[in-house]
């Protein structure tokens, strides 16, 4: 049997209507949204240390071809030294820093490089190396980029951050101000010490500020030598620390809300992100997956995308 086509249009119409009547949303995607495709980038952790493991993972990380590299600390083993920032970080990732004036080839032409200050790097006095080798925004100790879908909220959680690192501090005030400020479909926090963590150096009780309450989507650190995946009130929680020093062992009981956690080799974690979703991957060095987990837009209930064939007149 042959419909008009106005009658078929009617009957999507009267479908799309039953959708909304029973508490369904629904988007059909447009060229432009489908054509667009998904924010890719790398989190590494723990990784700036001269040798194969770290060569492995930043041949990992580069193989997928990221808008730009995120770090969680310890950037530069073992005490944050002027000498061996440049074979500890440019010698890897040199291609993705902007302004580069290291030794190792050629740099980024904007600075695709975000890295978060961590233990090791305080070694040094005032950070110095790490300050004078990078060029960054706001104070350059902590700080927010926005690329495309994703809002960075790099923080500084060592105790000789100079405007603190508690959840009263000056630098704790500035992340609640711009969260909620932010109009970013996903907005992740980066900073080195865990809040949550089931390896050797445990949670940082000082690290835990509140997050979701604030409107962060994500949490990622460092300082432990594992990779861990911890749900806290719907908000993971990522440890992500093996990215070239060593490899730690965790503790006998894991921590509240821990899901997964691996610390059998080196690797990264792969981000992809668009508007309506984002998905965070665990890869090892030789490519396996060890985990993947996957936010939704909590204002996109039900997503449909009808195909009608082809209508005869």
């Amino acid at each position: 049997m042959n419909f008009p086509l106005r009658v078929i249009r009617l009957i999507v119409a009267g479908f799309m209507l039953m959708l909304v009547a029973l508490g369904f949303s629904h988007q059909l995607p447009t060229q432009s949204a489908a054509a667009q495709p998904p924010l890719r980038f790398a989190v590494i952790g723990d990784y700036g240390w001269e040798g194969q493991a770290e060569a492995d993972v930043a041949t990992l990380v580069k193989s997928w071809a990221p808008e730009f590299i995120a770090t969680v600390g310890d950037n530069n083993y073992d005490v944050g030294a002027a000498t061996t920032i440049d074979r500890n970080i440019g010698q890897y990732y040199h291609e993705f820093i902007a302004p580069y004036t290291g030794g190792y080839g050629a740099g980024a032409d904007i600075n695709r490089f975000f890295p978060a200050l961590g233990n090791h790097d305080w070694a040094s006095p005032g950070a110095q190396p790490y300050l004078d080798y990078f060029s960054l925004p706001n104070n350059e100790r902590y700080y927010d980029v926005v690329w495309g879908p994703v809002q960075l909220f790099v923080l500084d959680s060592d105790v000789n951050e100079p405007d603190g690192n508690t959840s009263s501090s000056v630098q704790a005030h500035w992340l609640q101000t711009q969260l909620a400020a932010s109009t970013a479909p996903w907005k992740l926090v980066l900073m080195h010490h865990a809040p949550y963590s089931s390896g050797g150096h445990g949670s940082q009780p000082v690290a835990q500020w509140p997050y979701e309450t604030w409107g962060a989507s994500a949490v990622l650190a460092g300082h432990d030598h594992t990779y861990e995946r911890i749900m806290r009130n719907d908000v993971p929680y990522f440890v992500n620390g093996l990215g070239g020093r060593s490899l730690y062992n965790f503790a006998v009981t894991p921590v509240a809300g821990s899901v997964v956690r691996y610390n059998a080799d080196y690797g990264a974690m792969r981000i992809e992100a668009s508007a309506s979703s984002i998905t965070f991957q665990f890869i090892t060095r030789t490519g396996t997956v060890i985990d993947t987990f996957t936010l939704l837009d909590p204002g996109i209930v039900f997503t449909a995308t009808l195909y009608l064939p082809s209508i005869q007149r």
